[in-house]
């Protein structure tokens, strides 16, 4: 059973922070030291947003603010701009009145930056920092809330010519860089999907993110920040009211009876589901249907956010079961575990896990398959912590192109291609895992639905363009890399800034120096920006058996070699 997180604890006292006495882990202390920072900045009077009197049931509000957000958002938040947390903090209680959803803040920022002529075009992250805090009067406009400006230097921020001006001291030239910018800043009930509908929205408006910060509270509810270019159109009002038009146009879509209950009573009582079971087409040539009777439970595997993963045997064969959770299901599961076992029951293929069946009638929602003892190649690979040899590398993206090339020759798009979905059998076999969100692709072979995962996701896919099965070469590409570094793609970004800087800077992840230059040509060639330019996997798998060749690995086989990846996958077990 789940853990739920305690009620928020009274707020300190100043005198016991200094004196060290809430005992707390790093980012316990830091939320503290925030919280404490905020509290003086807003006593002092330097706030707008400050109350007449700082009370201690505002004390108290302020502290329980914190709290039901992660440790991330002490973490990133500009405490020198207490008047944010305020507002973020009156825009969660508004969200709690359904009338009132979305709680909505716009407004004009400005980032700025110090370009010294001495320095040339590098630029001192320290210096940047100097430009904020004591050149306030250069401002027009406040400062994002979480201070990112480095962030948006890192995603190459562009600037015109428009937005220089400068300035002169005794020794130095110096020209201050500053770009308006709106803030935009949604609190709502918590979801699925809902950032990919934020996302969507602000897209519709022609607005261009340039920094993005989400954040999930303990009690249900999403705290989304955007800072965003391209609105010409009129004022901050008038945006304000086109966002909120746009937003209730897609809840409408996408709920077209409207729900207005509260996170808690969702979770209780659900959306409106089919009473009996989940229809599945079918065409009467197979039958999958699972026998209770014979499906046996053992150990828990995994958890997500929608279901468990458990360890079984059904007729005495060993299997997974996937579980999806009553409590937790909403419409949109409810279609993704039918489209699911709809796809799963067709394909057959070496490299893709094979499916046994399913229980589509409610309460139990399982999919049964088989079990693959080896683990998905992203626990190894960082579990491991270190790139790999490159045989070892062309034979686990080889079985994975061919389990791709299957399913592409069958219409099918995964969309959500990545090492956690890449499973492994005893034999060392790769198989492509997790249907959840595939789709067959219609005649025109073009889908718009945003789906994935956004380190792992084509550019098409994130800006809500119609895409085909060339998303998943992109995908695959990532994979590849990952096999090479061993690293997450872009780390050091959340997954939101990665996808921004995928799309509007074109970043991709680093290729190591020391990569065969035909392994850097086919990873250019796969994540390139036009999905045209992108080989299909019938021309991947030439490339990679070709590359094998070359280096004396034989993908058809098993390397007899007891070292490297897959020899290391033997010895774990």
């Amino acid at each position: 059973m789940a853990v739920e997180d305690p009620p928020a604890p009274a707020p300190p006292r100043q005198s016991e922070a200094g004196a060290g006495g809430r005992r707390a882990d790093k980012h316990g202390r830091r939320r503290l030291e925030v919280y404490n920072e905020v509290l003086a900045r807003l006593r002092s009077s330097s706030a707008a947003a400050a109350p007449a009197e700082i009370s201690p049931a505002f004390e108290e509000a302020l502290w329980a603010h914190f709290h039901r957000l992660p440790a991330r958002y002490a973490l990133d938040v500009n405490a020198e701009r207490a008047d944010d947390v305020v507002t973020h903090q009156r825009l969660l209680e508004e969200a709690r009145d359904p009338e009132r959803r979305p709680a909505l803040s716009v407004r004009v920022v400005q980032v700025s930056r110090i370009i010294d002529e001495d320095m040339g075009d590098s630029i001192d992250p320290d210096m940047e920092m100097v430009a904020s805090n004591h050149l306030p009067s250069q401002l027009v406009h406040p400062p994002p809330a979480f201070g990112s400006s480095s962030n948006l230097e890192a995603l190459g921020l562009e600037t015109s010519e428009g937005d220089v001006r400068s300035t002169n001291d005794t020794d130095h030239s110096v020209h201050l860089i500053s770009r308006p910018m709106h803030e935009i800043t949604f609190a709502t009930v918590d979801k699925p999907k809902l950032l990919s509908q934020l996302t969507c929205l602000l897209a519709e408006l022609g607005l261009d993110i340039q920094e993005a910060h989400a954040f999930s509270t303990i009690d249900g509810y999403s705290l989304d920040v955007f800072v965003v270019t391209g609105w010409h159109l009129g004022s901050t009002e008038e945006l304000q009211g086109k966002l909120l038009q746009k937003f209730h146009k897609i809840e409408a879509q996408a709920c077209p009876v409207s729900n207005r209950s509260s996170p808690s009573s969702q979770v209780q009582g659900g959306e409106s589901m089919p009473s009996t079971s989940v229809e599945i087409p079918t065409d009467g040539a197979d039958v999958w249907e699972i026998d209770l009777k014979l499906l046996k439970f053992g150990n828990k595997v995994a958890s997500g956010s929608n279901g468990d993963l458990y360890r079984g045997s059904y007729c005495s064969q060993d299997v997974a079961i996937k579980v999806v959770m009553p409590e937790r299901i909403s419409a949109d599961m409810y279609q993704d575990f039918a489209q699911e076992v709809y796809i799963m029951r067709k394909v057959r293929h070496r490299n893709v896990v094979q499916f046994i069946g399913a229980c589509t009638r409610q309460p139990n929602l399982y999919i049964v398959t088989d079990f693959m003892s080896g683990g998905s190649v992203y626990d190894y690979l960082h579990k491991k912590n270190s790139a790999f040899k490159l045989p070892e590398i062309l034979r686990v993206a080889t079985d994975i192109s061919k389990g791709m090339n299957y399913l592409h020759q069958n219409n099918i798009i995964h969309r959500d291609l990545k090492t956690v979905n890449l499973l492994m059998d005893e034999n060392k076999v790769v198989k492509v895992a997790d249907f959840g969100v595939a789709r067959v692709k219609d005649q025109s072979g073009v889908m718009t639905a945003e789906t994935g995962t956004y380190r792992w996701m084509a550019p098409e896919v994130i800006e809500h363009k119609p895409y085909g099965h060339k998303a998943d070469v992109f995908s695959f590409a990532i994979v590849l890399w990952e096999l090479l570094t061993g690293k997450i793609p872009y780390e050091y970004l959340t997954p939101l800034q990665a996808a921004i800087g995928v799309v509007q800077k074109g970043i991709r992840p680093t290729i190591p120096k020391d990569t065969h230059p035909k392994l850097v040509e086919l990873l250019q060639k796969c994540w390139h920006r036009d999905p045209a330019e992108r080989p299909d996997f019938f021309e991947i798998l030439e490339i990679l058996q070709r590359l094998s060749k070359e280096v004396g690995t034989d993908t058809e086989g098993r390397h007899k070699a007891k070292t490297g990846f897959l020899s290391a996958l033997k010895r774990g077990r």
